[in-house]
């Protein structure tokens, strides 16, 4: 369950709230305007969307959405998130301030596992080679934070042990707790943090290195008091600026797949947490399921799922949901069946841009399949 913050957070953007008391103008990726806490004659007051950060350089003040509304109005934490609450629509019944104290300690533990697995994969030259033979490079390993961590029982739980309890690292998932004793929840894996739109690593993604063909490929994070697999869209954090300024959102299956196409300039990519698009998605509160993530973004959907039945029955289930929403929900058809990385790898950024160019509304093109498999079973 997100707590209101979280909720607000998911809802809001500081743009928005800052911009009803200074008026802002675009700066790069950021805007700025007058200081709101003293005159100026020249702007020294920065937003940032993709941090969620303010900062006025003239007074140093600097603070998220919750610090400003403070600023401004003159409120404390809780005055301030009743303001903002109010104009997110949350509720704050039942809201217990200790449960924040809780998870940011599961934050916590979180980002110390991430720069954890950096480190390990900093030292493994033979999984970093891995990595840049699948066409990533160094820049982007390092903008997605990927890690790694090496085979053996407990590599994680012995670092993290003296700074954080069983109970909170069992919380977020990363060991589990049997007679016994205590293991590592990833092992020998290349490490993928999944993020919460406001860039805190909330889970990860664990895929297998060297295969022992008893291992799943992946392994991902349970549900946790952070994490909701269908609550969270991989690099919707990175993505999110990028899917307001070109009204669409590209969704694949894969984290190799979405890394591959930000890299390319393809920056309004997310992937879906594997394929489990649940259907429970419909009946929930439809402003904080992914796709309704995606909907305050932008209405339009180009779904690029692999080509095997997984991927198949993942669009399907991403296109039912897409469409109760009320979205516009096209899909592309890849050429031999590829994955979007290795399509990218093999046929380059142009013929990239002319499949989704030529994406098709989803009745459409499985209109167009029925027929297809219709005239093959004649002939």
């Amino acid at each position: 369950m997100f707590s209101p913050v979280d909720q607000i957070k998911e809802r809001l953007n500081i743009v928005d709230v800052v911009s009803t008391y200074v008026a802002l103008a675009p700066a790069g990726k950021n805007y700025k305007g007058k200081s709101p806490f003293k005159q100026e004659r020249t702007p020294s007051f920065y937003v940032s969307p993709d941090k969620g950060l303010y900062h006025c350089f003239s007074t140093g003040k600097g603070g998220d959405m919750f610090t400003f509304i403070q600023e401004m109005e003159g409120l404390d934490f809780k005055g301030a998130l009743k303001v903002l609450a109010d104009k997110a629509g949350v509720s704050l019944k039942n809201w217990n301030p200790k449960e924040k104290e809780e998870k940011d300690r599961l934050y916590e533990a979180m980002e110390e596992a991430t720069k954890i697995f950096e480190d390990f994969l900093s030292r493994s030259t033979e999984v970093k080679d891995y990595i840049r033979n699948r066409g990533i490079e160094e820049n982007t390993i390092k903008e997605f934070r990927i890690g790694y961590v090496p085979d053996g029982w407990r590599n994680l739980y012995d670092t993290l042990k003296s700074k954080f309890s069983d109970t909170e690292l069992s919380l977020v998932g990363l060991i589990k707790k049997t007679e016994k004793g205590v293991y590592d929840t990833f092992r020998d894996r290349i490490m993928f943090p999944i993020c919460d739109s406001s860039g805190r690593v909330i889970a990860f993604s664990g895929r297998i290195f060297k295969d022992d063909g008893k291992s799943g490929k992946y392994v991902n994070s349970p549900d946790t008091p952070l994490f909701n697999k269908s609550d969270v869209l991989f690099a919707i954090d990175k993505a999110k600026n990028y899917i307001r300024k070109y009204n669409f959102t590209t969704i694949v299956e894969g984290q190799f797949d979405v890394i591959s196409l930000h890299q390319a300039g393809f920056r309004n990519t997310v992937a879906v947490s594997g394929t489990a698009q649940a259907e429970s998605t419909i009946g929930k509160d439809k402003q904080v399921n992914n796709l309704g993530i995606i909907k305050r973004l932008s209405n339009n959907v180009v779904l690029a799922f692999d080509a095997d039945s997984a991927g198949v029955s993942a669009a399907k289930r991403s296109a039912h949901i897409g469409m109760s929403l009320g979205m516009d929900v096209k899909i592309v058809d890849i050429v031999g069946g590829k994955d979007p990385a290795d399509f990218l790898k093999d046929f380059g950024k142009d013929a990239w841009s002319k499949i989704l160019k030529e994406a098709q509304h989803i009745i459409l093109f499985y209109v167009k399949k029925i027929k297809e498999r219709a005239k093959d079973e004649r002939d």
